[in-house]
């Protein structure tokens, strides 16, 4: 390709990174090539900064924006580099790190401020200097001068978040010390040591102190878990006990984490920045570069498995990538209502982290073994006691039920991905690209309350208890079965219990969901209780789907309506469908179905989608029970259409310990 022009992905264009036959290493190398090549147009004259196409602003300047674009491309790099690959566009970063750090140069990046956006740019940039000596010694002594000043003694000056960033402190020392450049060692053993104090247990640390609960792929992927597997790599010889500690971590949080992925190779989207796409699998590469013996009955063809396949999902994604092939903000499109406040242009490529495994030797077993699947040999529902979840390899999809969760500071969406009760890596979740009917706020797998009439709803953010306990099982194969209890209360005089049960082998593809619902307010409550949202395209012709037909296994039933719109004839159900829409709801009232054709964008995988929703009321003063069985089996290869329902008259029964705390 011109790459003086860029891509230009038009009607029938394909993005070479789709094109790449991934199998070995060396199809891998090449598959991060196709990543950087495209950015090549957007570097400035002097190479200092990436103008990733899109002009969407952040909480944080351009010029740091503009910083994300040429740093964290740098992970890829820096890790082909490690493992003795090579890239002709070498030059364009070296020139630029001259350039950025040269306070005199019209492209300086600027020394940080106090929680300065830069700082999270000089993790990727120290981590390339200490395992690509070839850029250090590229500069004169001015110009090392320079970045001595610019990533090591700006930043240890500087106050940073509570959080993983302390990480990013850490690997700009770590980059100068590699290189005899000066560098704090005071600053980065403090810094880890009060790292440490984030640890939790059994191989979990949280994102940030004690008193906040968010235990995302911040935990693992994105930073803590992966930056410790890179220090114990880098500084292992020099501190071997805390390399030890930082490997033993790994070793027991690996068996929780293998539940995040599923056969198809997708990851299970939860939490902030995902957007940061095939960067979910990156503890796994650095599991191998470490050095980490896997813990049974892992093995290191099913850690490559999960990276190579994860990335040959990605490369069915076509629409990830700007029509000049640079990686878009979003999931598996375009999407800003999903993008945090922190999400410039440059944002994604925080994506190559997931290339740490061509840093490992192309003799190490990661990429000797035959690919494994390690789903058949891994539990099929497990308890995370620390993140507050349930995970379950069932009914064909990887999904986690969770509790307790909640982001340390306001965020876009923040319940949707935090508070929800369950997540799958089939149908992943959706966010809300409004505030006004239930359309807008696209209540997937959450359940809302409104007070006027169906305008504004509130669901589940903060939990005043969350816990993992256990109960009495159904499923004949097991003696208990992990339940996740919360108490979280939508208004100030309305109080929620809710429990929430995992799938069994019996009935694989329903989970059960029970809410206790205290209304001692004096005013009537609506009530929306939705399901995982679902694509609404017919393949026919990706119109939005009919009722179901059964010739064709497709459709839905009762009819797409919108907000609270069932007495209209839009919204009117079938008669054959009247009874199977209504669900008992304690009392003998019932709760109606419906499908809320939700606004477009919302969900991360699917961007025209209907959420299946049991829509209430209950009066004031009123205590009144819900319980929902949830039915989902998504589609998959192997999987025919004709068997999308096999399991839908095999409802769930309710368990008798349920029935017994409802009877109370």
């Amino acid at each position: 390709m011109g790459s003086q022009t860029g891509l230009v992905l038009g009607y029938n264009g394909a993005h070479p990174f789709s094109k790449v036959n991934i199998s070995d290493r060396a199809s891998v190398q090449e598959l991060l090539r196709t990543l950087l090549d495209p950015l090549e147009p957007f570097f400035s004259p002097l190479k200092a900064r990436v103008k990733c196409p899109g002009a969407t602003a952040v909480r944080f300047d351009q010029t740091a924006s503009e910083v994300e674009g040429i740093c964290r491309p740098l992970w890829g790099l820096a890790c082909l580099l490690d493992g003795g690959g090579e890239y002709h566009g070498i030059k364009w970063w070296i020139e630029g790190i001259k350039s950025g750090t040269n306070p005199e140069s019209p492209e300086f990046w600027g020394y940080p401020r106090d929680n300065d956006q830069r700082m999270v740019e000089m993790c990727p940039l120290g981590y390339a200097l200490a395992v690509a000596p070839e850029i250090w010694q590229s500069f004169n002594e001015k110009e090392k001068k320079n970045v001595e000043l610019w990533l090591g003694n700006s930043i240890n000056e500087k106050n940073m978040p509570n959080t993983n960033w302390l990480w990013f402190r850490v690997f700009a020392n770590l980059g100068l010390k590699k290189n005899g450049g000066r560098f704090s060692q005071e600053r980065l053993d403090s810094d880890i040591e009060h790292l440490n104090t984030f640890y939790r247990g059994e191989g979990w640390s949280n994102d940030g102190p004690v008193g906040i609960h968010q235990m995302d792929y911040y935990s693992s992927s994105f930073a803590i878990h992966f930056l410790q597997l890179l220090y114990a790599k880098l500084a292992g010889e020099d501190e071997p006990e805390r390399a030890a500690e930082f490997k033993k971590r790994a070793r027991v949080v690996a068996l929780d984490l293998v539940h995040y992925y599923d056969k198809e190779g997708r990851a299970l989207p939860f939490g902030r920045s995902v957007g940061y796409r095939f960067a979910m699998v990156s503890f796994w590469g650095a599991l191998a570069y470490a050095g980490v013996e896997l813990p049974a009955p892992l093995t290191w063809g099913m850690v490559k498995g999960i990276v190579l396949r994860n990335l040959r999902w990605w490369q069915r994604q076509p629409d990830i990538w700007s029509p000049s092939g640079t990686l878009t903000i979003g999931y598996s499109y375009p999407n800003m209502y999903m993008a945090e406040n922190y999400n410039s242009p440059g944002s994604p490529y925080w994506a190559c982290l997931a290339f740490i495994c061509l840093a490992v030797p192309a003799s190490h077993p990661f990429w000797t073994s035959e690919e494994e699947y390690h789903g058949d040999i891994i539990p099929k529902v497990k308890g995370l006691k620390h993140p507050g979840h349930i995970m379950s390899n069932l009914g064909g999809h990887c999904m986690l039920l969770s509790s307790g969760q909640a982001c340390s500071y306001p965020m876009k969406g923040t319940h949707a991905k935090y508070g929800a009760f369950a997540y799958s890596s089939a149908y992943a979740y959706s966010v809300p690209p409004g505030l006004l009917t239930l359309e807008q706020y696209a209540l997937a797998s959450q359940l809302g309350l409104s007070d006027d009439g169906g305008e504004y709803w509130k669901t589940r953010r903060l939990s005043e208890y969350a816990a993992l306990e256990h109960r009495p099982s159904t499923d004949s194969a097991a003696g208990s079965t992990p339940v996740l209890v919360s108490v979280w209360k939508p208004f100030p005089d309305v109080t929620i219990r809710t429990t929430l049960i995992p799938p069994n082998t019996e009935t694989p593809n329903w989970h059960l969901r029970a809410h206790r619902i205290k209304n001692a307010g004096a005013r009537t409550l609506k009530t929306a209780d939705g399901a995982f949202a679902i694509c609404n395209a017919r393949t026919l012709d990706g119109r939005y789907l009919d009722l179901y037909d059964a010739a064709k296994s497709e459709g839905t039933r009762p009819r797409i309506i919108g907000n609270y719109d069932l007495a209209t004839p839009e919204g009117a159900l079938e008669p054959q469908d009247q009874e199977a829409a209504k669900v008992a709801q304690g009392e003998g009232r019932e709760r109606a179905a419906m499908l809320v054709n939700a606004d477009p964008n919302s969900n991360l995988v699917e961007s025209r989608t209907v959420i299946p929703t049991l829509q209430g009321t209950i009066r004031e003063g009123e205590t009144v029970w819900y319980v929902s069985a949830i039915y989902a089996k998504p589609s998959s290869e192997g999987v025919a259409k004709e068997s999308y329902l096999d399991g839908w008259d095999k409802i769930p029964e309710i368990p008798t310990w349920l029935k017994e705390e409802i009877s109370t």
